[in-house]
């Protein structure tokens, strides 16, 4: 039976093509998992959960490639924030978005209220590995069905 949860109905509905990857439901960095897909790491993008300091705002998804890290300066600055930015702890990603780290997904908060931005240099890749919005999960997508999905901008993360 195929891999089914409410990501991947959502782009069957929308008529968006993609491919699942199941793995084992632990918690999987997306170096390890771009290592298990035998893509490299720049073609796996984590999502990554930003806190403002404005708690009125809600927080970013930020989609960046695995092996780097992200400046939340060059962040502030792509998205015109006056007050600083932080990354969330563990608990507080969960708590913000009701899913696990390494489960998180942009697909799987559309209109819950976030920002969404993508690293811009995935904009030169016809396709990206994103998490399907649960452990153990992984989908391949082109990044334009992906932008127009989500509305996400694209800012320099680095």
């Amino acid at each position: 039976m195929a891999f089914k949860n409410n990501v991947t109905r959502l782009l069957e509905a929308r008529g968006i093509a993609f491919e699942v990857f199941e793995f084992p439901p632990e918690k999987l960095s997306a170096e390890a998992t771009a290592e298990l897909l035998g893509v490299p790491p720049e073609r796996v993008y984590k999502t990554l959960v930003v806190l403002r300091e404005d708690k009125g705002k809600k927080p970013i998804l930020v989609m960046a490639p695995a092996g780097g890290e992200i400046s939340l300066k060059a962040l502030a600055a792509a998205l015109g924030e006056k007050k600083k930015l932080r990354m969330a702890t563990q608990a507080e990603a969960e708590a913000v978005t009701k899913l696990q780290t390494g489960g998180i997904s942009a697909l799987a908060l559309l209109n819950k209220g976030f920002e969404i931005c993508l690293e811009r240099a995935a904009a030169d890749l016809p396709h990206i590995h994103i998490s399907a919005g649960q452990r153990g999960a992984n989908l391949r997508l082109a990044v334009k069905d992906l932008i127009a999905l989500t509305g996400a901008k694209l800012v320099e993360t680095r």
